[in-house]
């Protein structure tokens, strides 16, 4: 289809609806005209969105097709309503879009984990290279745990969000670099191995566990999201598609700073996980439990409203009027 030729075609039939949506008053015929051309509209804002999804056409008829819906519906925008939109459509679909590359990180970043506690362990070398025997004793028995309850559980929490928080928004504005992402990753996943090595080696692999996975269960997928977020980034810049770089780099842009925005909150939460409960006097199972139940959570929002939000052509990025976009002209 000749997007151009269509949108030409179809101009006057979008001027009319967005002239009828400014109208202050309508009478019965104008009414029955507005949602007359309104579905009309939506139609063809389905066929453009199907040739050029974040093109100016399909930005600037999305805008005119919103600015109809609230007259129709009488539900003007409001900062409520944008406070909806963005934890029920734009942040979840945001998460959805990325599911699969922050499965892949995460899988990738274990790996890694695993060969270097491994290799810790099962080499006498390398673990007495990390320091002298009395030494790891006292980082497996008293500093691994002793960590999670020297400061206050409060200002513990502030200080383990302020440091996730500022590495994850890291991974998202450097991910267009390629190898940020990658080496952050890489770096964190050895630190996380050769932890769990030492403690391997000493007999405490299970304290290891137990320490580490209340709130590394949702601490590390928040860093992998990240990580997918930058990664996205990178790969509308190398490979735009029908877009220009600019325009992709521009609504990927947009779209995964809302990733950022919405790990704020998450790992808000894994943050008072490791303050309060980590380092608790609660059951080992409950513990874990509660671990488990914040990343569920995290899935669940991100499986279920985002795939509901992906449907409605949700990609988290801004509504069109919000991004920018100018108003169809001829």
């Amino acid at each position: 289809m000749d997007l151009d030729a269509y949108t030409s075609v179809h101009r006057p039939t979008w001027e009319r609806l967005d002239a009828l949506a400014r109208t202050r008053r309508l009478d019965a015929g104008q009414a029955d005209e507005l949602l007359e051309l309104y579905g009309r509209a939506s139609t063809h804002l389905s066929m453009v969105q199907a040739h050029d999804p974040d093109g100016p056409q399909a930005a600037g008829l999305s805008m005119v097709l919103a600015r109809a819906r609230n007259r129709i519906t009488g539900a003007p925008s409001s900062a409520s309503a944008g406070f909806s939109r963005f934890f029920l459509e734009q942040l979840p679909a945001a998460f959805y879009r990325i599911r699969w590359l922050t499965v892949i990180l995460g899988a990738a970043f274990c790996l890694v984990a695993v060969w270097f506690g491994a290799w810790v362990n099962g080499e006498p070398a390398v673990l007495a290279s990390l320091g002298t025997e009395e030494q790891m004793r006292e980082y497996a028995q008293e500093q691994f745990t002793g960590y999670y309850s020297e400061n206050p559980a409060a200002s513990f929490a502030g200080q383990v969000w302020t440091n996730n928080a500022w590495i994850a928004a890291q991974e998202v504005a450097f991910g267009i670099t390629g190898y940020f992402v990658p080496y952050v990753l890489f770096v964190n996943a050895q630190g996380v191995g050769i932890s769990g090595g030492v403690m391997a080696a000493h007999g405490e692999l299970d304290t290891f566990f137990l320490y580490i996975l209340p709130h590394g269960f949702m601490e590390l997928t928040a860093i992998f999201i990240a990580g997918a977020a930058g990664l996205r980034i990178f790969w509308a810049w190398v490979a735009p598609g029908q877009r220009t770089r600019l325009d992709s780099l521009a609504a990927e842009g947009r779209s995964l700073f809302t990733v950022a925005f919405g790990l704020v909150i998450v790992l808000a939460v894994s943050g008072v996980v490791e303050g309060f409960v980590t380092p608790s006097d609660l059951p080992h199972w409950l513990r874990l439990g509660l671990g488990l139940a914040v990343l569920a959570g995290y899935w669940t929002y991100t499986l279920v409203l985002g795939r509901r939000a992906v449907a409605r052509g949700g990609t988290g990025d801004l509504e069109a009027h919000d991004a920018g976009a100018r108003q169809l002209t001829a």
